[in-house]
């Protein structure tokens, strides 16, 4: 969330900055500037009120000595100038209760150093490892190379819980479970604290973040007077972990790393991805955050990169790193690199890790603070990240490492994890016929 008292001290300054996400996010701040443009009022009415106040109650002891019903008169205006005071005070509180309200739906303005552009178009690319593979055969999409081998089924999954679910069958539901053992390893031996936290969460601890209260319509609950959220990534509970805290310096930065199913609604992805697991309700991710200084969020951010970047360069996977454009950023983001790994079978680049700066955007929504080296609370910086997503690493091992006969080799990084196996072939699986 945005510093209130910044904001309606430079509502102009924000507007313009918030115009570079484009033009809805500036007119979010339409309603808030004409309640500043009120709290100002009210501020400078209450000061001339409370003086007025002051005075007459000093004239109330002076005329109480010398002439009674004076005083009374004196004494009547003063509490008349008094409700007057708690009614603008009350009224003022109500404005700033608006203002906070009006606020959680406000993105967090992009850094300078984000590039203008509307949409992923305008992404600027900033660095590339490795190479493409080259087949003599056409690759295979993953959705057709995971039911030909048996290994990944979506009838099955609809049959259970509706479209974009899938069930992992055999060697790949193994393939799933290394992956995410292989990548916790490497974060944890590069300084990450691996949690495990709970997949439901409280409202409080979604809004801390910023999934709600605008991406409620993406969000999974359950019922009831105080429902649960089922968490749409780690980064909810792992950030939220320090909420109303004030934390030591000696401890920061700290660095935590999570393996947790993922939940999400889609709502706004109707028809997009409908084939394979690009873009499921279900998923699994490995997940990196970080509380920092913030003068040392920036370096952090970039290391939180390389840290995503380095278990895709330990797989052999051909992937680039773009800086996002002000237009295609996440809500609760200043700055974001977005990780994307090539895949063969699709002939193109697709996101597997999202890597943000969200400067004290979210830490002032949960009051996360440390102290500086006067002893003054001061908020932290969050980043967080995918490190990376699990189910898409499955699409790109399954699309780079294909072969003709439509196999999969494993990459030798993986093999430890998966008891020496050295590829995947077709299943042998019971299959019935429907009724």
């Amino acid at each position: 969330m945005l510093d209130l008292k910044a904001v309606v001290q430079d509502p102009e300054g924000f507007e313009r900055r918030l115009a570079r996400r484009g033009p809805e996010a500036a007119a979010l701040l339409q309603p808030v500037k004409t309640l500043a443009a009120e709290r100002r009022a009210l501020n400078v009415a209450l000061e001339e009120l409370k003086k007025r106040q002051s005075e007459a109650n000093a004239r109330v002891g002076q005329l109480m000595r010398t002439d009674k019903a004076a005083g009374e008169k004196a004494r009547g205006e003063a509490r008349a100038l008094g409700d007057e005071v708690k009614e603008k005070e009350r009224r003022l509180g109500e404005v700033e209760g608006e203002i906070e309200k009006l606020l959680l739906f406000v993105p967090n303005p992009p850094q300078d150093a984000v590039p203008d552009g509307r949409d992923e178009k305008d992404n600027r690319e900033v660095t590339r490892w490795g190479a493409a593979p080259r087949f003599d055969f056409a690759p295979r999409p993953h959705w057709e190379l995971g039911e030909a081998l048996g290994v990944l089924e979506w009838q099955q999954a609809a049959k259970l819980s509706g479209s974009r679910f899938t069930i992992y069958k055999g060697a790949a539901a193994r393939l799933e479970r290394a992956i995410a053992a292989f990548f916790l390893d490497v974060h944890t031996s590069r300084g990450y604290t691996e949690i495990l936290p709970p997949y439901l969460v409280s409202r409080e601890t979604m809004t801390g973040t910023g999934q709600l209260p605008k991406f409620e319509e993406d969000a999974f609950r359950t019922t009831g007077e105080d429902p649960l959220y089922l968490i749409p990534t780690a980064e909810v509970p792992l950030t939220n972990m320090h909420r109303d805290e004030i934390l030591e310096a000696r401890h920061l930065p700290v660095h935590y790393c999570a393996w947790t199913p993922c939940f999400r609604a889609e709502a706004g992805a109707a028809g997009k991805d409908t084939r394979g697991l690009i873009r499921q309700h279900q998923f699994h991710k490995v997940e990196l955050v970080k509380l920092a200084r913030p003068e040392e969020s920036e370096a952090e951010h970039q290391r939180m990169v390389d840290d995503a970047c380095e278990v895709l360069r330990r797989l052999g996977l051909h992937h680039r790193v773009v800086l996002l454009c002000t237009g295609d950023m996440g809500f609760a983001s200043a700055k974001t690199y977005d990780i994307e790994v090539w895949m063969p079978g699709q002939e193109t680049f697709r996101e597997i890790s999202s890597v943000s700066n969200c400067e004290d955007f979210q830490a002032r929504r949960i009051r996360v603070r440390y102290r500086d080296e006067k002893g003054k609370p001061r908020l932290l910086h969050t980043l967080n990240g995918s490190g990376v997503a699990v189910g898409r690493t499955v699409v790109a091992i399954f699309e780079n490492f294909q072969e003709a006969n439509g196999t999969i080799r494993i990459p030798p990084a993986l093999q430890p994890y998966m008891g020496g196996l050295a590829r995947i072939e077709k299943g042998d699986f019971p299959r019935g016929v429907e009724r």
